[in-house]
């Protein structure tokens, strides 16, 4: 399992998907490399000293954080934003409980280009990846769109979520684009990301507009949006075009039933 993505990838480009150029993979080559755990470190500490959480307390807890060598870059960074900040430990918690309905915008500390990019990239992909552990993608990909991969310490994880959440939400152009770059430029993403952004691509060569397949996915995503609150005039929408969609099927079957000749007086 753990090279399954390769050969997935290269049925993908058999399928007629898109190859960068070898000229575009040395321009690329390393691009979206993750920052290493030092540096991650450097910028957290210094994140920390320019909002003056200086005090000893601080420190130890910061301390503490980075010596866990188990926990990916992230979540180090991701945990000393919630130790450091009450305000983006609140957006994180509420973003992870179910019980609490799901967000309808990106939230403002999120939008605040008086805070750094550090805090407000790192913050946008953990907040983004709890609103997709929680299928609630259409603010998840707003949140994504607010910056770009290489402002984060994981471009692997904001490409992966991005990917799942315009796959989600039907967008198959812009997922592809999104899945090509993480498996093309993000050269040290995790396997998992790999193999799975391979079968979305994969799902996707069998997208067909107007099948019952594009019904079945758009029925799909009305379930989630009503598990979700959701009731409204997307929602409705989407109902409409799906019973739209499966009236005109309705006719097409009648119309061939019309058209096809009657045997007639014993006839078989």
């Amino acid at each position: 399992m753990k090279r399954l993505w390769v050969p997935v990838f290269a049925l993908f480009l058999l399928a007629g998907g898109s190859r960068a150029t070898a000229q575009d993979k040395i321009l690329n080559f390393g691009a979206l490399e993750p920052v290493s755990a030092e540096a991650a470190r450097a910028q957290a500490e210094a994140w920390l000293k320019d909002i003056g959480k200086t005090d000893a307390g601080t420190r130890e807890r910061f301390e503490a954080i980075w010596q866990k060598n188990d926990t990916t870059v992230l979540d180090r960074v991701t945990a000393t934003i919630v130790m450091a900040d009450s305000a983006a430990a609140k957006l994180l918690a509420d973003a992870r409980d179910a019980a609490i309905p799901a967000p309808t915008k990106v939230p403002e500390i999120l939008r605040n280009e008086k805070a750094s990019a550090f805090f407000r990239a790192n913050l946008g992909l953990a907040y983004a990846r709890a609103l997709s552990n929680r299928r609630v993608h259409e603010e998840a990909l707003e949140v994504l769109k607010t910056f770009k991969a290489d402002q984060v310490v994981e471009p692997a994880a904001y490409l992966f979520h991005r990917a799942v959440a315009e796959h989600a939400l039907l967008n198959k152009s812009e997922a592809s684009k999104t899945i090509i770059r993480l498996l093309e430029d993000a050269v040290s993403s995790p396997e998992r990301y790999k193999t799975v952004s391979a079968l979305m691509l994969l799902d996707m060569q069998a997208w067909k507009d107007k099948d019952l397949g594009s019904i079945a996915r758009k029925m799909e995503n009305i379930e989630r949006r009503l598990d979700l609150a959701r009731g409204g005039p997307q929602t409705q929408k989407l109902q409409k075009e799906v019973i739209a969609r499966l009236d005109e099927i309705i006719k097409e079957l009648e119309n061939k039933a019309k058209k096809k000749p009657n045997p007639g007086p014993g006839g078989s």
